[in-house]
């Protein structure tokens, strides 16, 4: 008798352990959900007429597009409405610069979602909603003194979905 409810412990536990198992591992992988950050056109960067900023904003100049989708089936079910945030931050100097080109400047990144118009910094997240977000982005440089040299150069923004 003491033996046949042994055995009945076990395959409660043995059943315990797989309907556990069975029931935990698909709902964690369901949880932590993706962001997908799909880069567009690249922006092109043109100077004002005193030649100190360096712009997309500047006329001539053109922002960098990117597309940004969220999902997460845990922000779905209790229908939350910021489980991502996206940012832009601006970059600390220039991929390639001309000789001096470089020195003395500070970078400004802005950036818009969904069409909005409206500037947001680029290193504060925003947050959003599951979907899909373009996004454009603008990079300034500007030169505290002195003028940019004529050449080459390239400034990249990272775009983050955290």
């Amino acid at each position: 008798m003491a033996m046949a409810r042994k055995r009945r412990r076990n395959n409660h536990a043995q059943l315990a352990v797989a309907v556990l198992a069975g029931f935990c591992f698909p709902a964690h992988a369901a949880i932590i959900g993706t962001c997908t950050i799909m880069v567009g056109a690249s922006g092109t960067m043109t100077t004002n007429p005193a030649i100190g900023i360096l712009g997309s904003k500047q006329a001539g100049g053109s922002s960098a597009s990117a597309t940004v989708v969220a999902s997460s089936l845990l922000c779905s079910i209790l229908n939350l409405l910021d489980c991502y945030s996206v940012s832009a931050p601006a970059p600390a100097a220039f991929s390639s610069a001309p000789s001096g080109g470089g020195t003395n400047v500070t970078f400004v990144s802005v950036f818009r979602l969904d069409g909005s118009g409206v500037d947001n910094n680029g290193s504060v997240p925003q947050r959003v909603t599951n979907g899909t977000h373009p996004m454009q982005i603008d990079l300034t440089a500007t030169k505290s003194s002195g003028i940019f040299p004529s050449g080459s150069y390239q400034g990249t923004v990272t775009v983050r979905c955290e």
